[in-house]
């Protein structure tokens, strides 16, 4: 009969021993011990289970394990260490064999890719103090299963701080906490589309992420161009949409600001069509050369839905977002929530409620501000010296700029030439929606110090001098 267990020991070790055979259990744990070296299972330095433990995993007695060991390191598979533990030797150890899939090849080494903020900078002490208030302080019960909408405490202190920062119209009892825009979005999409929503009209150029999801959901997803002054509301007027996305505050990918004017015609569209905006408000607490622009949430509470997250004001990682709802859509959102995951980790919400109620959020920010705009002014500078003819538009707030490239370069070619340089850069070609618009870059400088930074750009002026040298 054939029997197989996973060890309890240091590590995992799955091995398979057939006892109705007349091969010696030794030789049988020895042979599926060095297979798995050879396939790379195994990996260099990897510490063994004790023969102790290994023996009690397997049913085996000790003096079995103990002498597929000896073979092995005899045979130079396993090294014993002192200390009384045996290790994969390094030079037994091996990459998986020929016939698995091809590696791909590791990033660039200097990388432009947009929504990387300086996540070394996330700030452990102050998280750390809030986790551990929280864990002497927090009742039982709150480690239960929650509202859908999500922690009380975490709802009041964002409405408490959206309100006073971003100027928004928040309840508590109108919050949603969700892991990050992209479930927010997805919860959302889908609820109005249940609800009778048809038209998602979202800015071209924009980010493409939540149009796969729009159609998923059963809503039909159309452009609509930006100007300087933002959306352009007649073209949307003529969109037949009934919701739209904006990032009024910051447009991505240009930089644009929505005017008071567009504000207004915005939320007058969606009070006449009886229609929904939903704001999406990413990385407006960054901003450098002008004066803070208030969230439209505050304009109508009942026709805009406010989207916010943790992600570029902390770190991706936390997966820490939040919505704020017009009253009527509260149940549905909630309800699919639950649906959904039963509800965001009640322990990281409670530590980002203390953190935030404590001004650490504000005192975080109040660090990084003077700090991305360093590496803004980096960026700026070393492109008028560099690549003069590369422009920077939306500098003004943010963690990214954007350039239109003149005629004569492709995206497609610049990228490659600044690829064999090892430098990552991104053109605009996957943010347009209904049209192929112009050429462009999008450079993200968040998570980059300011000295690779400057070398970035000078990588980026030799891969474009060798574009136009063999065009």
């Amino acid at each position: 009969m054939s029997r197989s267990r996973t060890n309890s020991g240091a590590g995992e070790l799955l091995v398979e021993l057939r006892r109705e055979t007349a091969v010696p259990l030794h030789q049988q744990l020895e042979s599926g011990i060095r297979e798995r070296i050879r396939q790379g299972l195994l990996r260099a330095d990897t510490v063994m289970p004790s023969t102790r433990a290994l023996a009690t995993d397997l049913g085996l007695s000790r003096g079995v394990v103990v002498e597929a060991y000896q073979q092995l390191v005899a045979e130079g598979y396993l090294v014993s260490r002192t200390g009384g533990y045996t290790q994969v030797a390094p030079a037994a150890a091996r990459a998986p064999q020929a016939g698995t899939k091809k590696q791909p090849s590791g990033p660039p080494r200097i990388d432009f890719k947009y929504s990387r903020p300086d996540v070394s900078q996330f700030p452990r002490a102050a998280w750390l103090r809030s986790i551990r208030r929280v864990l002497n302080e927090t009742p039982h019960l709150s480690f239960a299963y929650l509202d859908g909408r999500g922690a009380d405490e975490l709802r009041m202190a964002l409405a408490d701080y959206l309100n006073r920062v971003r100027g928004t119209s928040a309840l508590p009892e109108n919050m949603l906490i969700c892991n990050g825009f992209a479930q927010g979005s997805r919860l959302l999409l889908q609820v109005l589309a249940a609800s009778g929503f048809q038209r998602l009209a979202v800015e071209d150029p924009s980010d493409n992420e939540l149009r796969d999801v729009a159609e998923t959901a059963g809503l039909k997803t159309v452009g609509v161009p930006v100007l300087e002054s933002g959306l352009d509301v007649e073209a949307l007027e003529r969109s037949g949409a009934d919701v739209v996305l904006v990032t009024a505050a910051h447009q991505f990918p240009t930089g644009a600001v929505a005017s008071a004017e567009t504000r207004a015609a915005l939320v007058e569209w969606a009070g006449r069509r009886d229609a929904l905006i939903i704001e999406d408000d990413y990385d407006a607490e960054y901003r450098y050369d002008r004066e803070p622009i208030g969230a439209m949430q505050g304009l109508a509470p009942d026709r805009v839905v406010y989207a916010g997250t943790a992600s570029k004001t902390l770190a991706p990682g936390l997966r820490l977002g939040w919505l704020i709802l017009p009253s009527r859509l509260v149940e549905a959102m909630a309800a699919a929530k639950v649906v959904d995951d039963r509800g965001s980790p009640v322990l990281d919400q409670l530590t980002f409620a203390d953190f935030v109620a404590r001004g650490e959020f504000d005192r975080h920010l109040r660090r990084m501000r003077p700090r991305y705009r360093e590496l803004r002014d980096a960026l700026v500078d070393r492109l008028a010296d560099r690549l003069p003819d590369l422009k920077p538009i939306g500098v003004s707030a943010g963690l990214h700029v954007m350039t239109w490239l003149p005629p004569d370069l492709s995206e497609d070619a610049v990228m490659r030439a600044a690829l064999d340089r090892g430098l990552g850069v991104y053109g605009l070609a996957p943010y347009w929606v209904d049209r192929a618009g112009p050429a462009g870059l999008v450079f993200g400088y968040g998570g980059l110090t300011e000295a690779a930074v400057v070398e970035g750009i000078d990588l980026l002026a030799d891969a474009v001098a060798s574009v136009r040298d063999h065009s």
